[in-house]
């Protein structure tokens, strides 16, 4: 049987251990907090079938590898953030997974989530303007945030290679770019970042970029002869390989999207990015979309009718891609493990309990 690379996205904040989260969830609990209050306004939500746990214990951590492995997911993609010349949000990687005895049955890589923070984190105040902490960072902070992941994660014996080089996902290329001083600058660091990376005695550097829609990269802001197409930046910059992180930046929600329409359109989409990109396109696939617990006022655009089944259809369509392109990597990215406040997770909850693992395993197996 063929194994695949089933990637699914962490979103790091179901923890109380970080302090510089207090001022975004006072309780102390992390995003719990916002997903508890949710709850209490809509008492048909589902919530985690296995409670409000500390995804920095490691404890936790070795039910939760167990259960991901078991089903056939295989890779955690950690959001990985910096803001203020520091980390944050290191704690459910650092404390749970790294600590986790049976680390091993994963792999782990990790993407930089260099996005502006505004209020949306803080459900008492999301719909207020204003912005925290800002994703962009000079050269300084770059080389010190490279040397940081060369050290800390890719010498990690489960950090997740491709052909023997490290991955390291960007998110948000325009704050890199912007960060960095335009294209050429940014172009200079990420090369810096790969002779680093082979310094350290690793083969290269694979560069990963978070694609949104093929006009969604505006590079423009610095650089005015640049068109800022998505794969304007990919062959600018270098990047190695690119995948999605949501469905909802390819598909216009307006005031609701059926689950089905992201789906349906997964194949042209697709095509559509193989055609135009340099770089290797691996397929992703969401569970589904709705932010609307981080308001205390509904309203915001959502995907419904997200079943398991359409889930299942979807991978289907992901595995046939893969299939389809025997040189490549088998990965396959998925939003996500733990997305509760977005409403796109794989994690079982009180209404469907385990089925959207038990569709990642009936697809891939992996055994």
């Amino acid at each position: 049987m063929k194994n695949y690379d089933i990637a699914a996205y962490i979103w790091p904040s179901y923890t109380g251990t970080e302090p510089r989260t207090r001022i975004f969830w006072d309780e102390g609990i992390g995003e719990w907090q916002t997903v508890r209050k949710a709850a209490e306004d809509d008492p048909e939500r589902a919530l985690p079938l296995w409670g409000f746990e500390d995804e920095a214990d490691p404890k936790v951590m070795e039910k939760q590898i167990d259960a991901a492995a078991d089903h056939g997911v295989n890779v955690f993609i950690y959001d990985w953030y910096w803001y203020d010349h520091r980390p944050f949000l290191e704690q459910c990687l650092d404390n749970g997974f790294l600590k986790a005895k049976n680390r091993s049955r994963m792999k782990f890589y990790l993407m930089w989530a260099n996005h502006d923070v505004g209020m949306v984190w803080d459900r008492r105040n999301a719909d207020a303007e204003g912005l925290i902490y800002l994703g962009a960072v000079d050269r300084k902070d770059f080389e010190t945030v490279a040397k940081r992941v060369i050290e800390n994660y890719f010498t990690q014996p489960e950090y997740y290679k491709i052909d023997g080089k490290p991955v390291f996902m960007i998110y948000e290329v325009m704050n890199l770019v912007k960060g960095l001083g335009g294209v050429e600058n940014a172009k200079d660091a990420l090369d810096w970042f790969r002779e680093e990376t082979v310094k350290a005695g690793f083969p290269g550097l694979e560069l990963q970029m978070t694609y949104w829609s093929e006009y969604a990269v505006n590079l423009s802001g610095v650089d005015a002869e640049k068109t800022g197409s998505a794969s304007d930046a990919v062959r600018l910059l270098g990047f190695d390989s690119i995948s999605h992180y949501q469905f909802v930046h390819f598909t216009p929600l307006g005031e609701s999207r059926p689950y089905k329409d992201a789906v349906d359109l997964l194949d042209s989409e697709w095509a559509g990015i193989t055609a135009k990109c340099p770089a290797t396109y691996y397929p992703h696939v969401s569970v589904g979309w709705d932010n609307n617990p981080r308001y205390k006022n509904r309203g915001r655009t959502i995907m419904t009718g997200a079943t398991p089944e359409l889930f299942e259809e979807a991978l289907l369509k992901a595995k046939k891609y893969v299939d389809d392109r025997p040189g490549m990597t088998p990965l396959i990215t998925l939003n996500s493990w733990n997305e509760w406040t977005e409403t796109s997770y794989l994690e079982p909850d009180t209404k469907f309990g385990y089925a959207y693992l038990e569709a990642v395993k009936k697809v891939f197996g992996n055994d």
